[in-house]
C-alpha cells in the first residue's frame, strides 16, 4: 500500500535538491524583494518627514494668532496643506505599486518557459495597471476641481 505523506513528499525534493542549493543564488533571487522593501520604506520615510514638516508648520503659525479670523485662516493653510500632502502621499504610493507590478510582470514574462506567450497577457496586466493609475490621478484632479468650485476659488 502506498503510504507517501506530504512531509515525506516534501522531504524527498529538499533531499534530492539540496546541492543545488547555493546560498548566493538565493540572495540574488531575494535581492529584488529587498529592492522594492527598500523602495518602501524610503517612500514612507519621505512622506512621514512631509507630514512632521507641516505639522511643525502648523503649530508655528498657530504660536502668534491674537484673532479669530487669523485663527481660521491658519486652519484653512493648514487642511489645504494636509490635503496636497495627502493628494502627493497617494499618487507617490500608486506610482510605486504601479511599477513594481510591471516589474513583476516582466519577470514573470522572462522565466516563463514560453515568453511570447506570455507576452500578451503581460501586455494587458500592465495595461490595466496604467489605467487604474490614469483613473486615479483624473479623480483626484475632478475632485480638486469639486473643492475648488465649493471654496469660491
Amino acid at each position: 500500500m502506498f503510504t507517501n505523506t506530504s512531509f515525506e513528499s516534501i522531504a524527498k525534493t529538499m533531499k534530492e535538491n539540496a546541492e543545488k542549493f547555493s546560498p548566493a543564488a538565493s540572495q540574488e533571487a531575494f535581492k529584488p524583494v529587498m529592492d522594492q522593501l527598500k523602495a518602501w520604506g524610503d517612500l514612507t520615510q519621505k512622506q512621514a518627514q512631509a507630514a512632521q514638516a507641516a505639522m511643525a508648520e502648523t503649530v508655528e503659525s498657530f504660536k502668534n494668532i491674537k484673532e479669530p479670523k487669523a485663527a481660521f485662516e491658519a486652519l484653512k493653510a493648514s487642511a489645504e496643506s494636509s490635503i496636497a500632502i495627502a493628494s502627493q502621499n497617494l499618487k507617490d504610493v500608486t506610482a510605486l505599486g504601479v511599477a513594481q507590478f510591471q516589474s513583476s510582470i516582466d519577470t514573470m514574462q522572462k522565466s516563463s518557459p514560453a515568453p511570447e506567450a506570455f507576452a500578451s497577457v503581460a501586455k494587458g496586466f500592465k495595461d490595466a495597471a496604467s489605467k487604474v493609475e490614469n483613473a486615479l490621478e483624473s479623480a483626484m484632479k475632478n475632485g480638486a476641481v469639486a473643492v475648488k468650485k465649493a471654496r469660491g476659488a
